[in-house]
């Protein structure tokens, strides 16, 4: 048995993992960001909640852990923000514990009992506020060790012109601290930003996404470009990685003609034809952070 944990900025949520087919869940906390002892105090508190001899705690959670100082890199959680959170977890509550990113672990979640079951090489990918991703392969989380591997939302990877007729699309600043990042352009957020840019007004991705729907041009337009720069980057990620299966997650994924939208737009832009849906809404609709936990915690078990 295995307890594991979705940590995010707002509340820890954990659950007992017998197997991937049987995930309790246990309580859920508000997260505290600026006081570690109450932190690690939280983990404890669920713990004690799911009773009985644990073998192992497994942590999904928002940051990004080095590989080789195993120090993790976590902006919304100031409290854990550059510890070596596994060993000193795994100190405290006397219990081994691993810690994944919540992408990643969305990926493993996904690669395991969702959309991507079946397949050797899962590509996760979150649309959500921002642009994430994490890549499974033959059941394995590449990131085991930590790492950025999946991160197809940073680095330079924006076109400057997009768009049928083409428009020009300044290079964003990116909350990485570098510019013209997928993220600055790809999420809910980005969506937002590029329809200030094209159109001058201010409004929540949702509303855009209805309009959208609903046949407005102007929305349409901010679509349109919106599919155009982030199919480029997406399909050379899935050349490079190899993936058959590219699971979405994140508030965008729920807009399902916008995943068809980019799912079309980027096997027109791969080296391998598929005659199938490859770019598809997540299947891990509830809870897919403690799924993905549960996964790395039991070892790929759902092999």
């Amino acid at each position: 048995m295995i307890v594991c944990f979705d940590i995010g900025g707002s509340a820890i949520k954990g659950a007992v993992a017998h197997s991937v087919e049987r995930i309790e869940p246990l309580g859920r906390r508000p997260t505290p960001l600026d006081d570690f002892n109450a932190f690690a105090e939280t983990l404890r508190l669920v713990i004690d909640e799911a009773g009985g001899k644990q073998d192992r705690i497994a942590i999904s959670v928002t940051g990004v852990v080095d590989p080789e100082t195993k120090a993790i890199k976590c902006a919304n959680i100031p409290c854990i923000d550059g510890r070596k959170l596994s060993a000193e977890l795994s100190d405290i509550l006397g219990v081994p514990v691993l810690v994944a990113n919540d992408a990643d672990c969305f990926a493993l979640a996904e690669a395991g009992a969702g959309a991507g079951h079946g397949h050797r090489i899962v590509l996760g990918v979150i649309l959500g506020t921002g642009v994430g991703g994490g890549l499974v392969v033959d059941g394995k989380l590449i990131n085991e060790d930590g790492g950025f591997a999946g991160e197809w939302g940073h680095g330079p990877a924006v076109a400057s012109v997009a768009g049928t007729p083409p428009v020009a699309i300044p290079a964003f600043d990116c909350g990485c601290g570098q510019r013209g990042c997928v993220d600055t352009i790809g999420g809910a957020r980005g969506m937002e930003r590029l329809h200030l840019t094209l159109h001058g007004k201010t409004l929540t991705s949702e509303e855009i996404t209805t309009l959208w729907q609903a046949g407005d041009a102007e929305a349409a337009r901010t679509i349109d470009v919106l599919v155009d720069l982030i199919s480029s980057p997406l399909a050379l990620t899935v050349n490079i990685t190899g993936a058959t299966i590219v699971p979405v997650g994140g508030g965008l994924a729920n807009v399902t003609p916008l995943i068809a939208r980019i799912d079309k737009a980027v096997r027109a832009r791969i080296l391998r034809k598929f005659d199938r849906p490859l770019v598809v809404p997540g299947e891990c609709g509830i809870e897919p952070g403690l799924i993905g936990a549960a996964i790395l915690g039991l070892g790929g078990e759902f092999q």
